[in-house]
This record gives structure tokens, sequence and C-alpha cells, in this order.
């Protein structure tokens, strides 16, 4: 066993725990050992099941091989024969559970339907294939199928070696079905032609894609995932998210998805729930098969075919759509034997308790040594919200490897301050504290909030600060106090978020402008309506609503970031906090930032210590052009002002006017 140096030479809190740390990544070693000892050089080679399984045509043939051990006799049935078990359509048995068919070229065609009718001992049932890369639904029987997939002339991609732009990585997060303006389901072409255009001119390098996996139920927002090798084909072909993908990288847009590696529906005709007559088959055994949260099923990370498929699959995602990446949804869920259901992670024995899930820790650390193996410029995030130590640091460091980690306690903190504590308890050491709270050899994206914040049973942050008066009070000119007061929190939450990361911000798609409401599947609890699963993107292009206000701030602010190279390794230095009168001031190198959270005092001469020289103000929330009253003159150049005390330090006052609820970004002049 190796000794630990990584992340423990980072803290010392982690010494106790050493060998745990030690023993979690040589397990991870031995597996690799394990599933690459045979045929395979490296776990690359090893991750391409999706070439192997699946349905597959060459010159000469048709072949289509799946794994079903329990298995006692498999058709492959379809509207080439009628639906219909014939012989020729009979799979052989092969070892380790492997099924096998070849057939004729003039078997099967483009588009053609088709499923499996699997027999076991005590029963029968028709499964869509595990390995299936295209599956469709019927508009009038509901009834879900795969279909093959093999245009004549299938999309060649135009943009070469494409390279993601991580400095700093500014995400925003997407729905395709949801980006419409229309109450409908939208597509690829809809939001390649409408929706990219927009994010590049906002400023925004990434789009992190939600639901693409196949999931039966829309409303379930993408997380109950039925074929994992499917793009969902709500929104198009898969050739049309070829082209989506290639057009973002031809924009400079790198592309994330959002993948689902932690549970899996139920579903059995559909999903893997019971796929050869095996309820544990790709799932763990016993109490531990079903998530006690989530209605759906743990995936048994202890078992090699079971990593072969989800290695492979994150390989397919990167090889067959070139996908830059992925955000590793529930994270929390596969490290805790728990859950983290009910667990309160406050010190480090939480975490090294014995209640971890090692088989699923393996796996996360062999995902992303997999996916950084296939694309070295890849990147991968982990949704965990307990905070385990190591999670975003390399491998080599001791740590799982993850790219980067949410900062998931961030919006947490803003919907809780906004809900619970009036504008006069707001506590700038507080929101500093939260902004920057991270391990400091992590990277961390964060965010003010995203989907999970704006979805039924909650609300925007827009919505929390305005609410009602959103109906009523959004024409320019006719603001009331409440909107005047959320317009100002919403610039000022953003600022102080944005401008504290260490790695990466991101946004949900619309919140940039105050998209109002919340976000509602069409579901029998809302008549199947669609009219909060849309995005009203007139509202920001009308110059005579506010929205339009809070989207261009929003650019502001990222043209800010842009302009600031390598902001995102630049350290984040306090200058002053005052809790008593809510003022707020740090720096990254020649950048100042000043808040003044106080819901009614303004300021005059209030004095910063910063390095000698003129300011010049580069952005400020009270800008009459981002719905502020504009009570600055921000042409002025602000020079320091000497005080002896600290010439050794090459420091001088500053001293600036901040007006109440207001927030200016300030840059030294050369």
């Amino acid at each position: 066993m190796k000794d630990t140096f990584g992340i423990i030479k980072n803290d010392s809190l982690l010494e106790p725990f050493a060998e745990a740390i030690s023993g979690r990544h040589q397990h991870s070693l031995d597996k690799e050992a394990e599933l690459v000892k045979e045929d395979h050089e490296t776990l690359s080679d090893f991750a391409t099941g999706y070439l192997f399984f699946g349905l597959h045509k060459t010159n000469k043939n048709w072949t289509f091989r799946e794994w079903a051990p329990n298995a006692t006799e498999i058709y492959l049935i379809g509207t080439f024969n009628d639906w219909q078990e014939k012989s020729e359509f009979k799979l052989s048995a092969l070892k380790n559970g492997i099924w096998e068919i070849t057939l004729p070229l003039d078997a099967i065609h483009h588009e053609d339907l088709y499923k499996l009718k699997i027999h076991w001992n005590g029963g029968e049932g028709e499964r869509i294939p595990a390995w299936a890369t295209r599956v469709v639904q019927d508009e009038k029987t509901a009834i879900f199928s795969a279909q093959v997939w093999n245009p004549e002339k299938p999309y060649e991609f135009k943009t070469k070696n494409f390279k993601p732009c991580i400095n700093p990585l500014l995400i925003y997060e997407c729905h395709i079905g949801m980006a419409q303006k229309e109450e409908k389901i939208g597509t690829y072409k809809e939001f390649r032609e409408l929706v990219l255009p927009r994010i590049v001119k906002d400023g925004y390098n990434c789009i992190q894609i939600m639901a693409i996996q196949e999931h039966p139920y829309y409303g379930s927002f993408g997380y109950h995932v039925s074929s994992l090798f499917a793009a969902s084909s709500r929104f198009g072909t898969p050739d049309e998210l070829k082209e989506l993908i290639d057009a973002a990288h031809s924009m400079g847009l790198t592309v994330i998805m959002d993948i689902v590696h932690s549970h899996s529906v139920k579903n059995e005709v559909e999903g893997l729930a019971n796929f050869a007559g095996d309820p544990n088959q790709y799932f763990y055994p016993g109490a531990r098969r079903e998530h006690p949260s989530w209605d759906s099923l743990c995936f048994d990370y202890s078992k090699n075919e079971v990593i072969h498929f989800l290695l492979s699959n994150c390989k397919y995602w990167l090889d067959e759509y070139h996908f830059d990446g992925f955000r590793f949804d529930g994270v929390t869920s596969m490290l805790y034997l728990s859950h983290g259901i009910g667990d309160v992670f406050n010190n480090y024995n939480a975490y090294f308790n014995g209640m971890e899930d090692d088989d699923a820790i393996c796996y996360l650390m062999l995902a992303n040594r997999l996916i950084h193996q296939v694309n070295e410029n890849a990147i991968t995030i982990a949704e965990d919200v307990s905070g385990m130590p190591g999670l975003a640091n390399s491998f080599e460091n001791d740590g799982y490897g993850f790219d980067y980690r949410m900062a998931m306690n961030i919006p947490d903190f803003w919907i809780k301050t906004i809900k619970e504590r009036i504008d006069e308890d707001w506590k700038p050491s507080g929101i500093f504290w939260e902004m920057t709270n991270r391990r400091k050899e992590e990277k961390t994206i964060s965010y003010a909030e995203s989907h999970d914040q704006a979805l039924v049973g909650d609300k925007t942050i827009i919505f929390w600060l305005i609410d009602a008066d959103m109906y009523w009070h959004m024409q320019k000119g006719d603001e009331n106090y409440i909107v005047q007061r959320g317009l100002a929190l919403h610039k000022m939450i953003r600022l102080v978020t944005s401008t504290t990361m260490n790695g990466g911000y991101l946004n949900f798609m619309g919140n940039e402008f105050g998209h109002p409401e919340w976000i509602d599947f069409p579901r029998e609890g809302n008549n199947w309506s669609y009219k909060y699963a849309r995005r009203q993107w007139d509202l920001a292009d009308n110059n005579n609503l506010c929205y339009q206000y809070l989207g261009d701030f929003d650019k502001a602010m990222l043209d800010v970031i842009k302009s600031e190279k390598g902001i995102r390794a630049t350290p984040v230095q306090e200058i002053w906090h005052n809790d008593n009168d809510q003022v707020l001031a740090y720096m990254r190198d020649d950048l100042v930032f000043v808040f003044n959270f106080n819901p009614t005092r303004s300021f005059v001469d209030y004095g910063f210590l910063v390095q000698k020289g003129a300011y010049e103000v580069i952005l400020n929330t009270d800008d009459v052009k981002f719905g502020g009253k504009g009570l600055t003159d921000d042409t002025m150049v602000h020079f320091t002002n000497f005080d002896p005390l600290y010439e050794k330090d090459n420091k001088e006052w500053l001293k600036l006017y901040i007006p109440a609820r207001s927030a200016v970004v300030l840059r030294k002049k050369p």
C-alpha cells in the first residue's frame, strides 16, 4: 500500500484516516488491474462494450449481442418480422451469459423498430436491449421500442480536436425540451438554431445539457433513465444531437452532459429492472436494491459486468457524440450506504465511519481515470452535498479524480438567507465565508441557483425576492420598492457568487434574466400542461421590461470575469468587512469588488486599504442601464490617498461613495 501524500499534506486533520484513504486508492488500482489483465492494455481498451454489444452493421451482415445470463431463450422481434418469435431471429447462447445473432443485410433496415423477447425459467417478457442506442415512443400507444438507426449518410463532425475553454468555466445549464418559448417539447434543431447563439452572446463558454439519456417519463427531468446509451428521441435524432454539439464547438462552446450512473428507473420493459427475469442482473440484491427516496434502483458496482457497462457508457458519449465531459448526478447517494439520507457531515469521522460504499467509490475513481484517458481535456464535475475530502482532487494525489465539485452549499445559503433573514441581518462576513468555504486544492463550480432551485416545490431567487409583484410591476418605469429591491439583490447575489469562484460558475437557463415562476413538467397534477416547462425568451428581449436589465447585467458581469486572465487561479483576498455597516470588499489581482448590502444606508468616503494607484469603475450594479438609480459618477477615476502608516506596504486608502444595496467593481489602472 502506497504512502498517502496528496490530500493529507494540505489537510492534517485527514492524517488519522490515511489508511482508509490509501485503501480506497489501492482498491481502485487492484480493480483496474483485474479488469484489464486478460485482453486489454488500458481502461479505455476495456470500456468498449458499445462496440461489441447491441446492434451493429458491417459490409456483410448485421450482428446483435446482449448480456443476459439468466435467459433460456432470446428472440429478436420487431417490425421486420411482425413482432413474432421466429427461428431465424433466435439468438444463440455463447459463454459468460452472452447471446448473439447474425443476420443478412436485408433482414432489417434503417428506422425498423425492435425489442427482445426473452424467456427465463418461470417467465418471459419483451425488453428493450440494454445497449440500445436509439429508443422511440409511439405517439398513439405510448409504447417504447428500440429503433434501428443507420442512415445512408450519418452525420460527420466538422469541428476537429476541440479543446474546452476552462479558464474560467462559465456553464449554462440547459434542458433541450423546455428551451423554447412555445408550450411544447423543444428539439435539438431548435436549440441549435435559436438558443446556442443566445448563449454565446450572453458570454458563457460551456453548456451542460440535462436529460440526454433516454427516460420514459418526461417529468422526471431525465433522472429516471431507462436506456443509458440512447439520446432522448423526444428532442430529435442522434444526428441532430451530433449537429448541435458540432455547432456548439464551432462557436467555442464546451459541451458536457448530465450523466446518471447513481440509479436507474424501475421500469421492466423499458429499463433494466428485471432484464431477463433477474431483478439483480444490474442492481444490488436485497434491501440495497431500491433507493429509499428516489423510487429507483441502485446499480451493483461490485459486479465487473456492471462496471463494464457503466464505463463503456462514459466512453460511448465521448466517442460517439463528442461530448467534452460529464456532470455526475447524485454522487452523494453513491458514496454512502445510507445514500447520505439523514446524515450530518459535520466532522471527518462521517466520511470514514465504515458506511461508505467502497465499490461505488472504486467505480467513480475508475470512471474519472477512464474519461481522462479517452480525452485528456475532458471535464468531470461531481454533484456531492456531503463534502467528501478529495473528491475533486487528482487520483495521483489520492483523490477521486473529478476536475470540479459543485459548491452546493452556496445556493442553499442564498435561499435560506432570503427566506429567513430580514435585509438588515445579512452579514457580509457570513456571505464571504460561504462563497469561499472550500478545500483549497479542489476546484468548485459556484452557483447561486441551478435547475434544482427552480423545480416545483421551490422558487427561483428572483421569485423569492419579488414574488407576485413580478406580474404587475416589471414594466420599466413602474417598478415598486419590492421590484427595485429584488433587481438590486439579484445582481449583487450573482456578482458575489461568480467573482469568488475558484473553478467555474454555473447558471440555469433563463435565470440570468430572472425568469419568472418555477419549472413544472406536464403531469396529471397540472392537466399535462407545458406552461411552466418552457423559457419565455421574449421577456428578456422586451425593451420595456426589467428582465432586460438583469440579462444585460449578467453579460456585463461575465465580461468582467473573462477580462481578468486566469481569474480562477487568482486568490480571493478579503480587504474588509463590517457586519454592522453590511459592507464587504475583496480583491483578485487588479480587480476590487465592493458590496454594500445595507438596505437603507449609503456611505460617503468609505475607505479601503488597497495597492497604491488609480482605479476605474468597470461595473456597477446601480448603473441605470442595469435598472439601478445611477447615484455615482462612474466616469471618474479614483486615486488612492496616502497614509504614512501603510507606506511600507505600498498601501493607500481608496475612498468611495457606495449607495445602499449596490456593488461596484474597480480595476487598477496600469
